[in-house]
């Protein structure tokens, strides 16, 4: 039986933050994870490039049933001081739009730099490990099929059951309900939607075309940003920020030409170009497929002289304000993040110490807290992390 001060389970993003802030305050690490190597879903993030932080981190980019559980950790480790880390490395990074920033080159950077940290702070990292039964007689002990550990420290962060190919399991949620801790239903969520029926048949010719809009859930702020159609429904990164706050059943709202006033637009067109067409009237401010769509759907086929104010304005209200009600997700396949998971109400906004079992923490994408699309989840690994190793 060996002994640490800490066993954290998973070697992900928030997994190796925690080693790497414990093992710098002399804590005995070890990090075991199940996966042939560390970081699987760094790697994979950003198209390859890791949207590593968000310099608009803030609570209320992040969605819970406690929305503000997170403000202590976020406070405690900011995107500045993950930055300083990445610098200090010498990773070249830049920042696009809405306060993201990605590596220039690879993730693969940012988990050497991980792994850089972890081995100057004495971390013990074990790859390939299935871990076969948990138990706390006093200090946790773990039973792996490459031994057993002792530590009275325990860090689940495992991650959630988003991208099930990569491993994504509920082995955190598991264990966790096994130690008397409640989870929040979960779910899906920064997924693209799926719809049926006329929906989906009008939605399936235009798969591929996208658009700048600003979309809404029922609930939920609005998020101006680009949509894409699919050929299932509707993808981008407008969409996958509302699906977060969507709920099945609900509808959602689109306005397909942000800061534009359509019913001015179209009929000023009307006046100025009357011999036009109403699909290539359209395709001045819409993508064409989409005019030709939205034009044959909604207006008689005549010249813009001849279309009447009230269908032009019942048009018009339809680019503002579109109403289209989903049928479901893309699921956990596609999905960035899982929504839900462990009741804040049962752990430390301070450390992420379960309140009841002295010893276990939980950090990451298995606690109930989820950020929004561009850096914001990974803010959240670092931040839930960093306390959960000052702690440990």
């Amino acid at each position: 039986m060996q002994q640490f001060d800490a066993v954290i389970l998973g070697a992900g993003a928030a997994g190796l933050m925690c080693a790497i802030s414990a093992g710098r305050r002399g804590r005995r690490v070890l990090v075991l994870d199940h996966a042939p190597q560390v970081g699987s879903k760094i790697l994979i993030s950003g198209g390859g490039r890791c949207n590593f932080t968000n310099t608009g981190t803030a609570p209320d980019r992040f969605v819970s049933a406690n929305p503000r559980f997170a403000k202590s950790a976020l406070s405690r480790f900011r995107p500045r001081d993950f930055l300083a880390m990445v610098e200090k490395h010498r990773i070249p990074w830049h920042e696009k739009t809405l306060g993201q920033l990605f590596c220039d080159n690879s993730a693969r950077d940012i988990v050497a730099m991980l792994v850089a940290e972890c081995e100057a702070a004495g971390v013990a990292i074990r790859t390939g490990a299935r871990v076969t039964e948990v138990t706390k007689p006093g200090p946790f002990r773990i039973a792996t099929d490459r031994g057993e550990f002792e530590a009275p420290a325990l860090v689940l962060a495992t991650g959630g059951l988003s991208i099930p190919k990569m491993g994504a399991t509920g082995f955190s949620l598991d264990l966790a309900r096994r130690f008397g801790l409640r989870v929040v239903e979960t779910r899906p969520g920064l997924v693209p939607l799926t719809f049926e029926g006329a929906a989906l048949e009008m939605m399936r010719p235009l798969a591929g075309v996208a658009l700048p809009v600003i979309a809404r859930a029922a609930e939920g702020p609005r998020f101006p940003e680009a949509m894409l159609f699919t050929h299932r429904g509707l993808s981008g990164p407008s969409i996958l920020q509302i699906s977060s706050y969507w709920r099945p059943g609900q509808p959602i709202a689109l306005n397909l030409l942000p800061d534009q006033d359509p019913a001015a637009l179209l009929l000023d067109r009307k006046k100025a170009r009357p011999r036009a067409e109403p699909r290539t009237v359209l395709s001045e401010f819409l993508p064409q497929r989409l005019a030709q769509s939205l034009a044959e759907a909604h207006l008689p086929s005549m010249e813009m002289a001849n279309q009447p104010d009230k269908g032009l304005r019942a048009l018009a209200e339809r680019l503002r304000a579109m109403t289209l009600t989903p049928a479901g997700t893309e699921g956990y396949a596609k999905a960035e993040v899982m929504l839900g998971g462990v009741d804040t109400a049962q752990l430390s906004s301070r450390d992420m110490q379960a309140t009841e079992v002295p010893g276990l923490f939980v950090i990451g994408e298995a606690v109930d807290v989820n950020g929004w699309l561009g850096g914001y989840n990974f803010q959240w690994a670092w931040a839930s992390g960093w306390c959960a190793g000052e702690a440990v």
